[in-house]
């Protein structure tokens, strides 16, 4: 849901933007509840003595300044959870004790409601993390971010709450990182220095007396980006009127047209109101000494006494009638608006947070209407053709009272009304002809073996888990309830399945069909919208100008002045050696290593990997894209999706998704394209996963056969479903990750590798999805024989295949791999690999936005004589932690600046995001040379900028991830022996290594650049930087502008 977060990181060191906010998204409105191991440790619930270090602990026992309030029994997590009060401020605990975790979490969350949309609890979110009390550094978070082994470090602002995780491996860099957050939200210097509030929200910026006054921010410019964004500002009109009566009626992330109305009196009386230990909520998840928690926290809250907190999270009254709101966003003015209108309807489905047999049955209900391409609302929506894609995300449980979204994108604006209509008539069939029974079996299945196996990806399981004790929590409800499952789903299955209740049929007409708290939001297109919004802000910057006298304005360049002095002045190297980190002597000096056995079964190469995976069998199977011709390779993320999402000559796609639902926990295809070191050949490789219970796959496998050799491509009309849903969501990625947008462009430019990946997920893709959509209409034969060709070029029997899987399971699957190659067509990959034409161009790319992407790179191995060393890891995060980070996020207001380095293929980007400059943000790229011969590195940042580097290499992968880690690497052909060599060139790195990088960086200086942007501050610089400029959202779809 676009609405439902912003963070604080955004981007760093190359990190996907909003990649942990999706995850935490994910997290947070779903349960991800399950066991990583089927051993429980005895935790007893005696009286322990107040010094145990144990996980026992019992109701009424009292330990560092704190009394246990309840003590439960976790049975889906196999370990147990005790909730504390503390006796002094009554803060609140959850301490879970899992033995079995050794990833540490740890969070504190604050309810803050919001009162107006000038984003000051998103602001604070920032702020308190620009130093402290203890660590009087500018940015301590930074400083994290540079010497820990943190596996995660972020924080986060809801429509009503705060929220800020860490977790770590590591114990001792665990309680690092969990010290700095406490000193950090307690007693932050930002409520003494108004340039926080000045930097990380807004300000006045002039620097001669007569030129125009401009705003700056981090997070001003954030919003900017964010309400450029279609879809973004969709879902905030959507949040802001379906609940106007609460604080979700204003945006807690803030209007860019409300920020500048925030004062540093309101900043320092909000956290004064909110930020206390009275209104705290503290989480603990892993293997630490539980009794330690809690010891550490009272260190902090011994200080605080107990305060009346106004938090709560007022309910909304539910309408008596149903409402409707319109709302414009911007457009290109050379753009195609003919079928650009969204309409989304939601409701708010109950008075308060249902109990969680209740939320589960929402849930299930949820998944038969819209869980899957096949589900009968997503189905009937996209057959419609009003629209190319379904948004609205559906259920959603993470706010006090659970709301549900659905409608289309892309519409023409007189079929509001029918799209409206259609919602409502498929809701009716459905509550009337009622669910299958199938449907529901797939539904309780799917769900049940996502809680087991609580795979949460990248993100710590911890934090998942946080997520969902909090969506109750934070509501004055049982935290417990979000950790639980088993009984529920029992409960639902009996009723269900086996009694054949009509119970969600009940829900359905209850909580939809008769709910008259309904909202219908209307979104269209405007040519002015931009053009408006940029004029009402250049007056009212002009009308503040004119009440300003000369003694003012000169104040006001004085101010900014001092503000870029404070934010270009190193600290201080005694502030700096405040901020606890490890040694190196605690780094490990061996290369992580995954235990892999490597066979063959026939034509086949498998790789074996024993892992805990509590009875899970992981199965990728790598076929070689070499056959594949250059002309069809941006067909193949089309291609891949429909392997699953086309049917099979057994099962349409509705009933293939559910027999997938029933078996397994989902296949999925995608391509794995990338550099080799030492090599200008690519790997590139289609990669089919799939996972199951060990007694499921023999169903696994043959799903698995049967999808890649029997897939029909017939569907003329489900076929191109499929390529407008690819189209839209990437216009929305041209407005919203324009950064990635631009590394593309650049990566296309120097090898094979970077080439064919533009081709399958950039500007190039979006260009070719839109030739496609064409052809198919008009001559789908030719688009089918070409879809068929792919197939035959790809599956062969000469393939890589990968298990995962606990050790015992590994010896007994065999016999289900070589049913499944038996199946594939024999042959093997022979053909040489493309050759494509890399020519060196900058490109100005134009989009209706108010902030820019600036990109600019070369190749390090071609571009210069650079050799790679290990050093160069190192020193690429050190440039985004510092220089660039200083320079483009804190002093220019980008909301994030960074750099890239591919050891592989020997890239080098320069990249920002959400950036309100361009040319400074060049001249900046271009200064990173100078800046690193002029370094002076001290002990205390070389092993910072080690350690972190350290950290990311290690970075903690479930058991799937490992397993996938070790396919991706034999397929690159990187030896442990290989990353032994760069791990000790990154642990002996020097200040001279780092200084030699320089010259390499040389190369960058006359690189190309690519900016995605405004049509102004594009068109602006187009001379001066040499750009090729683009119009990829004009009518005619492509081309130079």
């Amino acid at each position: 849901r676009s609405h439902s977060m912003t963070t604080r990181l955004g981007v760093l060191l190359g990190a996907r933007c909003g990649a942990s906010a999706a995850a935490a998204r994910a997290a947070a409105a779903k349960r991800h509840v399950a066991s990583a191991s089927t051993v429980r440790q005895a935790l007893g619930t005696a009286t322990a003595a107040p010094t145990m270090l144990g996980t026992e602990a019992a109701v009424g026992q009292k330990l560092h300044g704190w009394t246990c309030e309840r003590v439960e029994e976790l049975a889906e997590l196999k370990c147990m959870g005790m909730l504390w009060r503390h006796d002094k401020t009554g803060a609140e605990c959850l301490s879970v004790a899992q033995p079995l975790e050794e990833n540490k979490t740890f969070g504190v969350v604050f309810r803050t409601p919001p009162e107006s949309s000038n984003g000051i609890a998103h602001v604070l979110e920032h702020s308190v993390l620009c130093g402290s009390r203890k660590y009087p550094v500018k940015e301590p978070f930074t400083e994290l971010m540079k010497g820990s082994l943190q596996t995660f470090l972020n924080a986060m602002t809801f429509p009503d709450r705060t929220c800020y995780p860490v977790a770590s491996c590591n114990l001792q860099d665990f309680y690092n990182l969990v010290d700095v957050y406490l000193d950090a939200v307690l007693h932050p210097r930002a409520l003494k220095d108004p340039r926080v509030l000045a930097q990380e929200g807004w300000h006045y910026e002039v620097e001669e007396k007569d030129e125009p006054l401009t705003f700056k921010g981090v997070v001003f410019n954030e919003m900017k980006g964010v309400y450029s964004n279609p879809d973004s500002l969709q879902g905030r009109t959507l949040l802001n009127n379906l609940l106007p009566d609460t604080p979700y009626g204003v945006d807690s992330g803030g209007d860019p047209r409300e920020i500048p109305n925030l004062t540093f009196d309101y900043f320092k009386g909000f956290h004064e109101r909110f930020y206390h230990p009275s209104n705290a909520k503290f989480w603990f998840y892993g293997d630490d000494p539980p009794a330690r928690r809690l010891e550490l926290l009272d260190e902090f809250l011994r200080d605080f006494e107990r305060k009346e907190v106004t938090s709560e999270i007022p309910l909304q009254p539910l309408w008596a009638e149903p409402r409707r709101v319109e709302h414009s966003f911007a457009v290109g003015k050379d753009e195609d608006i003919s079928k650009k209108s969204m309409a989304c309807v939601s409701w708010v489905l109950s008075e308060d947070k249902p109990n969680l047999e209740t939320s589960l049955a929402l849930s299930i209900m949820d998944y038969c209407l819209m869980g899957t391409p096949g589900a009968p609302l997503r189905k009937a929506l996209t057959d419609a053709g009003l629209g190319s894609r379904v948004i609205g995300g559906g259920l959603y449980e993470g706010l006090v009272q659970p709301t549900f979204s659905v409608g289309l994108k892309d519409i023409k604006e007189t079929d509001a009304a029918a799209v409206e209509e259609l919602i409502t008539k498929t809701l009716e069939k459905v509550a009337s002809e009622r669910f299958e029974k199938e449907s529901i079996e797939a539904a309780l299945n799917k769900i049940e073996f996502e809680n087991r196996e609580l795979n949460t990806g990248g993100l710590p399981r911890g934090l998942a888990l946080m997520f969902s004790a909090v969506s109750n929590w934070n509501y004055g409800k049982d935290p417990f309830e979000g950790l639980r499952f088993d009984a529920p789903l029992k409960a639902l299955r009996e009723k269900l399945v086996e009694k054949g209740e009509p119970l969600l049929e009940g829900i359905l007409r209850e909580k939809l069909l008769n709910n008259k708290h309904r909202l219908t939001v209307t979104s269209k297109p405007d040519f002015e919208e931009s053009s408006r919004i940029e004029a009402a802000e250049k007056a009212r910057l002009e009308k503040h100008r004119t009440s300003l006298s000369e003694d003012d304005i000169e104040a006001l360049i004085t101010a900014t002045k001092e503000l870029r002095e404070m934010q270009e002045t190193p600290d201080k190297p005694e502030e700096l050696a405040s901020v606890p980190r490890l040694e190196l002597s605690d780094i490990p000096k061996e290369t992580l290593k995954i235990p892999s056995q490597i066979g063959r079964l026939g034509s086949a190469e498998v790789l074996r990997n024993p892992q805990l995976t509590s009875g899970v069998v992981y199965v990728d199977v790598a076929f070689n894209l070499r056959d594949v011709p250059a002309r069809l390779l941006p067909l193949l993320p089309l291609f891949t999706r429909g392997l699953r999402e086309m049917g099979t000559k057994k099962s349409d796609f509705v009933q293939l998704q559910r027999r997938l639902d029933l078996a397994t926990g989902g296949i999925s295809a995608s391509p794995l394209i990338s550099s080799k070191r030492n090599s200008d050949e690519p790997a590139a490789y289609l990669v089919m996963r799939g996972k199951a219970m060990e007694g499921k796959i023999d169903s696994l496998m043959d799903l698995m056969g049967e999808i890649a050799t029997e897939v029909t491509w017939e569907n003329q009309s489900r076929f191109l479903q499929l390529a407008k849903e690819s189209h839209a969501g990437g216009r929305s990625s041209l407005l919203s990750a324009g950064h990635v947008i631009a590394a593309g462009r650049l990566g296309r430019q120097t090898t094979t590798a970077g080439w064919a990946s533009e081709q399958l997920s950039g500007l190039s893709q979006f260009e070719a999805v839109g030739k496609l959509l064409e052809q198919a209409e008009k001559d789908w034969p030719a688009v089918e024989a070409q879809l068929r060709e792919l197939q035959s070029c790809i599956f062969k029997d000469a393939c890589v295949m990968n298990l995962t899987a606990d050790t015992d399971v590994l010896t007994r699957l065999d016999s289900h791999m070589e049913t499944f190659l038996k199946r594939l067509p024999e042959g093997k990959a022979s053909s040489p690999f493309w050759v494509p034409e890399l020519a060196r161009a900058s490109e100005g790319i134009i989009v209706p936005s108010q902030v820019n992407y600036v990109g600019k790179g070369a190749n390090l191995y071609k571009d210069s004589d650079y050799k790679l060393h290990g050093s160069a890891v190192v020193t690429s995060r050190l440039l985004g932690t510092t220089w660039l980070w200083d320079r483009v996020r804190v002093s220019g207001g980008a909301y994030g600046g960074f750099c890239s380095f591919d050891v592989r293929s020997g890239d080098f980007k320069y990249l920002s995001y959400r950036d309100p400059n361009l040319m400074k943000t060049i001249d900046n790229y271009d200064g990173t040379p100078d800046f690193l011969r002029d370094l002076e590195v001290n002990a205390d940042m070389m092993a910072k900028s080690v350690i972190g580097t350290i950290g990311a290499v290690d970075k903690h992968q479930l058991p799937d991830a490992k397993g996938y880690t070790a396919l991706t690497r034999h397929l690159l052909g990187e030896t442990d022996e290989m990353r032994q060599e760069l791990r000790d060139q990154i642990l002996s790195t020097t200040g001279d290594d780092m200084r030699r990088f320089a010259g390499a960086l040389e190369a960058v200086r006359s690189g190309p650049v690519c900016v995605v942007g405004g049509e102004e501050a594009v068109r602006g610089a187009s001379e001066s930087l040499g750009l090729t400029l683009k119009s990829p959202l004009a009518a005619a779809a492509a081309g130079t502008a």
